[in-house]
């Protein structure tokens, strides 16, 4: 498997399966480690973050779990390359933007990518579709076990796993869960969400992790604490949390059903019909269009487009995927162009089966 290969694979997380796919894109359990007796891998100098990559490459290699893994290199990587990663979520903007000996190891179908030399040594990161965060964090805590039987990693008994972070010592773990919430920013009542998720030591953020606002009513919650709880607690207390979200929205969505029924429909159909005739259209305006599509595809009123294909769209439209899909770099103008002709001809096509 090579990187471009990637681009004409769809992702797990994105084929609209799983628990509650209607409201929940993806489930992500993360855990940060560091080997035993080596620097942080900011304090590493260049000798040393090699011969660590190098060690952890190997590592993570041996495991069954990633047997057949995609293994890559970062500064060999072009700025387009890093992108492309990024808008798939198998990287996060630190790795990308940061120096020295960094890679990346993926799994197939990408459920399973392995950040080398982040922040830490190791942050092992596992995807699902749905709200499945039992299953990614089983699976997070296999590959983990894998690998603790071939790295001696940093371990304290009375603080847990260290980490170059300390709001990630102990269990190293952030587990997140991808939303789209349409109808409680419609109906104006996310602003009380975000206010009760803050009192319970829960972190919002956009689409695209870190740093990213909340483009298309989408949103990831994950939690804050790692010390002190086991990770059993943190992914107990999170889907307990994410339930009640997902209970507000549905309730949200009845409500627009009963009370604004035209007005819903009109501004489904309007986005539906842009997105079905434009010859040029950005990243923004895609995204806060295709999410009442999507909207329009989970409630049933659209019924002749696939969740899936619509979750593809979200990526596929980003401005690393059009350049890969093109072949060539591409001007924002040659983006715009080519997103749009990239939607017309997959909604067209769902549109006629």
């Amino acid at each position: 498997m090579k990187l471009d290969d990637l681009v004409h694979e769809v992702s797990e997380w994105l084929k609209g399966s799983g628990p509650d796919p209607d409201i929940v894109i993806s489930s992500r359990v993360r855990l940060a480690r560091n080997i035993q007796s080596s620097p942080f891998v900011h304090w590493a100098n260049r000798r040393k973050g090699k011969s660590i990559l190098s060690k952890l490459e190997e590592a993570v290699g041996a495991i069954p779990h990633m047997k057949s893994a995609l293994f890559l290199r970062i500064d060999e990587l072009t700025e387009t390359d890093k992108q492309f990663l990024l808008e798939r979520h198998l990287i996060s903007h630190e790795h990308a933007q940061g120096g020295g000996f960094r890679g990346v190891a993926i799994s197939d179908r990408e459920v399973i990518s392995i950040m080398l030399n982040e922040e830490d040594h190791l942050r092992i990161q596992v995807l699902q579709s749905g709200f499945n965060l039992s299953e990614a964090w089983r699976l997070a805590s296999s590959v983990d076990r894998e690998l603790e039987q071939r790295l001696e990693l940093a371990y304290s008994p009375s603080w847990g796993y260290l980490t170059a972070c300390p709001t990630n010592t102990g269990t190293g773990l952030r587990a997140s869960v991808m939303v789209h919430l349409p109808c409680l920013m419609m109906t104006k009542q996310i602003g009380k969400v975000l206010q009760a998720l803050n009192k319970l030591s829960l972190a919002a953020r956009g689409l695209f992790g870190e740093g990213t606002e909340a483009a298309g009513n989408f949103f990831q919650f994950s939690n804050q604490v790692t010390l002190g709880q086991s990770e059993e607690d943190i992914i107990d207390n999170l889907e307990r949390v994410i339930r009640q979200i997902i209970d507000h929205e549905k309730e949200a969505r009845k409500v627009l059903l009963g009370q604004n029924k035209e007005k819903l429909f009109d501004q489904i159909w309007r986005s539906y019909g842009t997105l079905r005739n434009s010859y040029i259209i950005n990243s923004q305006e895609t995204i806060n269009l295709m999410s009442l599509v999507r909207l329009g595809v989970d409630m049933g009123i659209v019924s002749n487009i696939d969740r899936k294909v619509v979750n593809e769209l979200f990526i596929l439209t980003q401005p690393a995927h059009l350049q890969k899909l093109e072949g060539k770099d591409l001007t924002p103008q040659e983006r715009d162009v080519k997103r749009a002709e990239l939607i017309r001809g997959k909604l067209n096509h769902e549109g006629r089966k």
